[in-house]
């Protein structure tokens, strides 16, 4: 096995680090209403940040299952978008620094891409490792955003589960969190239940539900005052659309009901295991199709 400090280069100029956190959210696997891409994007957008670590993208990448961007212009390439797996160094609005990894998920050597991110958690001296990102879920827009999240230690969560025991197809910050844990390093992740209905869309309610569970469970100072605000647009927007249609809002009425039987009940079921007269996906899907059409889609501006 190749040494895992082969695939990242890190940056020699750091600063003394105590116990930072590393954020993590990749490009490439499930993630309803851009929810994670709306957080890294506000954070990367909001906070002053430096590249500190470059993974080699020619060794996890398949640039044939997803090419690069390039740009001819009249009789020659001009430039080439270069696909990069970092880690940023920032700091949060208090002044603390902390890690975020961004870029796309590797589509190769995953042991080793996981085996390579615990080389910078142990050398940096990293406290928790947490991830977010956005799931679909059979719940409606009008009740508050729900979150299932898991953790290498039950201590680091809160939360009970949606979900008793799954088998869903994996994806490398799954795979990174199993392999923190049986190393015995501490790492969270937040899954964020977007409505199916909106889930191809951008969703800042998401993102803003991501972000607080970040801040709650790190105890950073995020600034998430632009994110809120575009969250009450994209709300307000959605409510337009669904007010007058009388088949939406029958779909929404029935979510509604289903969503306050789960969450008034003393001792709540699995949501997924239950037999329950819901809407599938496909149905949703249908059932919206004119509503989501007549959308240029929310406002992603964070």
């Amino acid at each position: 096995m190749r040494n895992p400090e082969d695939l990242y280069e890190l940056d020699t100029d750091l600063p003394e680090l105590s116990g930072p956190v590393l954020l993590h959210s990749l490009d490439g696997f499930v993630d309803a209403g851009s929810t994670g891409q709306l957080v890294r994007e506000h954070l990367l957008d909001s906070l002053e940040h430096r590249v500190v670590a470059r993974f080699d993208v020619d060794s996890l990448i398949d640039y044939r299952a997803r090419r690069p961007m390039m740009t001819y212009d009249r009789d020659h390439w001009a430039s080439y978008e270069a696909p990069e797996l970092v880690v940023h160094l920032m700091e949060d609005e208090a002044g603390s620094p902390f890690l975020l990894l961004t870029g796309p998920e590797p589509d190769r050597l995953w042991e080793g891409f996981t085996a390579a991110v615990r080389s910078l958690v142990e050398k940096l001296g990293i406290s928790l490792v947490v991830g977010f990102h956005g799931i679909p879920m059979g719940v409606p827009h009008t009740r508050p955003v729900g979150l299932t999240s898991h953790a290498t230690r039950p201590e680091l969560i809160t939360r009970s589960s949606w979900f008793d025991k799954v088998q869903v197809p994996g994806s490398a910050a799954g795979l990174l969190e199993l392999r923190l844990g049986e190393a015995g390093l501490d790492a969270v992740g937040f899954a964020v239940h977007v409505p199916h209905y909106l889930a191809q869309a951008a969703y800042p309610a998401a993102a803003v539900a991501a972000m607080e569970a970040v801040v709650n469970t790190t105890g950073l100072v995020l600034p998430s005052d632009a994110l809120r605000e575009a969250a009450v647009k994209t709300d307000a927007e959605i409510a337009e659309q669904v007010t007058g249609n009388d088949e939406v809002e029958k779909v929404v009425k029935a979510l509604e009901q289903q969503y306050d039987a789960f969450a008034g009940a003393a001792e709540r079921e699995n949501l997924l295991a239950e037999d329950q007269d819901m809407p599938t996906a496909e149905e949703l899907g249908a059932q919206f199709e004119r509503f989501l059409a007549e959308q240029d889609g929310p406002d992603q501006q964070t």
